[in-house]
């Protein structure tokens, strides 16, 4: 099975039911014949920009940009702290977000360090970074605050 029949089973089986981890994803493509590592699953995630919700692995929808869509759900702060910027979200979602950023290559974005409900965000300069987290805030973001 090639990668792309591979990502249209997995997109079926999400569209399907609650799928929360990736070993339950793997468990279910095995019994459909079709074996998978985990790095390979994680790759596949990440490439369908698939994101975790609280009712599991879902696709973002619509032509708004992956990061602001889940910005808007997911994060509940962000504040500079010399040429970083730190994100929180709710529990679970770091690393999805910044995969997201990461993936968006926003302009002075030089990388991201996820865990699970706080980002590291490094900037170029401090200035960049403060210009950054203000824009985090900003009410289109929802419910963010510093």
């Amino acid at each position: 099975m090639n990668k792309s029949e591979r990502h249209q089973q997995i997109l079926k089986l999400i569209r399907e039911g609650e799928i929360s981890t990736q070993e339950q994803l793997a468990s279910l493509l095995k019994s459909r014949g079709i074996e998978t590592t985990q790095v390979t699953l994680s790759r596949d995630v990440r490439e369908l920009g698939l994101v975790k919700t609280a009712q599991g692995y879902a696709e973002i929808g619509g032509t708004t940009p992956r990061f602001l869509s889940m910005a808007r759900e997911f994060m509940t702060s962000a504040v500079a702290a010399q040429n970083l910027v730190v994100v929180k979200t709710s529990p679970g979602h770091a690393m999805s977000l910044a995969i997201a950023l990461d993936t968006e290559e926003w302009p002075n974005v030089l990388g991201t360090i996820a865990g699970d409900d706080t980002i590291f965000v490094a900037m170029a300069d401090a200035a960049k970074a403060r210009e950054f987290a203000e824009e985090l805030q900003r009410p289109v973001f929802g419910h963010a605050t510093s």
